[in-house]
């Protein structure tokens, strides 16, 4: 009994990843820039005669008016003459992004993430896809064996709370709010950008957060006994009917990663930022685990998801 319940999970749960796919917003980059043809190579110069043929002063009718035709070809304008053109390069294609545009914004990376699997139809990031959905299946696989050890331990008893469930909730909503009031009072626009690139982002990880939980309906750790078993959990919870209470994804590691993923690729030129931007998310999401709110696969579902969403929904272009 015990393995036809944990073989029935782990089909309802694979059911509940494909359903994810559109928030593996590997979806098609919106901004791609058309390449430019390389710049025409110069032709040899002729060594005989010294002269480059492509700038070859034309036949003449006469001898006697060569020279006057000649002084009034070199006076002609350089745009006259056949110069190869420098190849354009690609603009810095940075999103724009304002609080009037952010309502726009949003609706466009709502169409990109349910539309990702028409993309996935053509033939389109395939590879990505698998490895997140494997991933997945083999979190979900061992989940029974590893969620009892961490209800059990009493080792992350400071660590959790330090990471409380509310204290995360705080800090993931606090920081873009603080940044946005800072970069207002210091008129920094391309701050102010980031900050609504990271509340966007969140506000897309809810929507599709909503969506998941309210499917799947796993129930969450502490509404098991202690020892188990945990092999049966996927459309048993009691949460709400948008999802409310269940297990399945982890919201707060999705958005912690969709967080720390606008800042680490906006301020990359900082080293230390991305370090610090994605150990804190990794803290937020690992704490899931160690409180006994999620399962390790509704973690690591989460991380991928919020990072795929802000890093190829949001923002796409950069």
């Amino acid at each position: 009994m015990v393995y036809s319940g944990r073989f029935k999970s782990y089909c309802l749960a694979a059911i509940v990843c494909f359903l994810s796919l559109p928030g593996i917003a590997f979806a098609k980059q919106q901004a791609s820039v058309s390449a430019t043809a390389p710049v025409s190579s110069l032709a040899t110069e002729n060594v005989s005669g010294g002269i480059n043929p492509d700038y070859a002063l034309p036949d003449y009718p006469g001898a006697e008016n060569s020279r006057s035709e000649f002084s009034s070809s070199t006076a002609a304008s350089p745009a006259s003459f056949p110069l190869p053109r420098p190849s354009k390069e690609s603009p810095s294609a940075d999103r724009e992004v304002s609080l009037r545009k952010l309502p726009m914004n949003f609706l466009h990376d709502q169409k990109d993430m349910w539309l990702f699997p028409v993309e996935l139809g053509k033939g389109h990031h395939w590879l990505p896809t698998l490895f997140i959905t494997g991933g997945t299946a083999v979190f979900l696989a061992s989940d029974a064996q590893t969620m009892p050890h961490f209800r059990q331990t009493a080792d992350f008893h400071d660590f959790n709370r330090v990471f409380s469930t509310t204290a995360t909730g705080a800090a993931i909503a606090v920081v873009p709010a603080v940044f946005y009031g800072v970069s207002l009072l210091r008129h920094d626009s391309y701050d102010q950008g980031s900050a609504l690139f990271a509340g966007e982002a969140v506000a897309d990880d809810a929507v599709l957060m909503v969506v998941i939980k309210a499917i799947a309906r796993r129930q969450r750790p502490t509404e098991l006994p202690v020892a188990g078993p945990y092999s049966d959990t996927f459309f048993h919870s009691n949460g709400s009917i948008f999802g409310k209470g269940t297990s399945f994804p982890s919201g707060h590691a999705m958005m912690a990663f969709s967080v720390a993923t606008v800042f680490a690729r906006r301020y990359r030129q900082h080293r230390w930022v991305p370090y610090v931007a994605y150990a804190a998310a990794s803290a937020i999401a690992f704490a899931r685990v160690t409180t006994g709110a999620h399962f390790p696969a509704d973690v690591f579902v989460g991380s991928a998801l919020g990072f795929v969403i802000a890093r190829y929904d949001v923002l796409h272009g950069q």
